[in-house]
């Protein structure tokens, strides 16, 4: 062996490719004291799938009592302008949900539960197993409409009420949603707490169990600066989808404390620089993120479009 072979640095083998699900209209939007416009939700979901956004999650069929920013999501549907090859799904809780946005054209969907009962109780006052069985049917009349499913997973790396949470527990809920043919499976860092090493270890009980990393997604927060670092973790583990927000908008309502989603251009930003495609045009999503921030009157949190701002003024 060259002295120099030694210290050889062995770059890791990552995915060619990744898909961006932009979550900002709907978990982004939900969380904003002041109603935004229908018609400005519908120009920023325009101007996301303009920026080659792939997936954009619209709006939420749940009560329109239990989150007013989202209750006209049927108009919404109607407002916008579908570009070839985008997807528009939306978040529904339950049946009528889902007739609902069958009614409005809604071709995908996605259900959601959590690896915390605590947690779970406190969001949708149930507990695990029977949030699943709640949207069984949901899931069923869905497939009988060739309607994509996804299932979010909630505090898979920690929770603000129990603390942390076993891998096991994550693999339990996990196989309780393939059971029921969901297309993806979401896993959320709802609070913010995860590093590289939990991405890990999650993973590694998913795969063990069998577990095939092509309906794996990541979410994280950016509570405590490491929602990049554990993107890097996941990409090493040969995961390809990661949800994000456009500007780093949103949070959680029912985990205190948690900031913002990881921000679209923080994500792109990164996956740019490793050379791996997305089909997103970076200065596209800034223009949408800062057209949206005029409407709210503040600046959403991402870093990389704080620093593009300064640096324009």
């Amino acid at each position: 062996m060259e002295p120099w072979e030694e210290h050889a640095i062995r770059r890791p083998h990552l995915p060619e490719r990744v898909t961006v699900y932009e979550v900002g209209p709907r978990d982004g939007l939900q969380n904003e004291a002041e109603t935004v416009p229908l018609q400005t939700r519908a120009e920023f979901v325009d101007a996301l799938a303009e920026a080659g956004l792939p997936a954009i999650e619209v709006g939420s069929f749940v009560s329109p009592k239990a989150i007013p920013q989202l209750a006209d999501t049927e108009e919404l549907y109607r407002r916008i302008h579908p570009v070839s090859g985008v997807r528009y799904p939306a978040l529904v809780p339950n049946l009528k949900g889902l007739e609902r946005a069958l009614a409005a054209g809604v071709r995908e969907i996605a259900v959601f539960t959590a690896a915390s009962e605590t947690f779970n109780r406190r969001n949708i006052n149930a507990g695990v197993d029977e949030s699943i069985e709640r949207f069984r049917p949901v899931v069923a009349r869905a497939k009988e409409e060739r309607v994509r499913v996804r299932g979010y997973v909630s505090t898979v790396f920690g929770c603000p009420y129990e603390g942390d949470v076993a891998p096991e527990a994550v693999r339990e809920v996990v196989h309780k949603l393939l059971d029921l043919s969901i297309d993806e499976i979401s896993l959320g860092d709802t609070i913010g707490v995860a590093t590289p090493a939990d991405v890990f270890d999650v993973v590694e009980v998913l795969y063990e169990s069998g577990v095939t990393r092509g309906v794996l997604a990541l979410h994280f927060h950016d509570t405590r600066g490491t929602a990049l670092a554990n993107v890097f973790a996941g990409l090493e583990c040969g995961i390809t989808t990661y949800d994000s927000s456009a500007g780093g908008l949103g949070g959680c309502p029912y985990a205190p404390g948690a900031s913002g989603n990881l921000a679209t251009e923080d994500l792109v930003y990164l996956l740019d620089g490793l050379g791996i495609q997305t089909g997103v045009t970076l200065a596209r999503v800034v223009e949408a993120s800062r057209r949206m921030a005029g409407t709210l009157g503040h600046r959403p949190p991402g870093r990389y479009l704080a620093a593009v701002w300064g640096a324009n003024g």
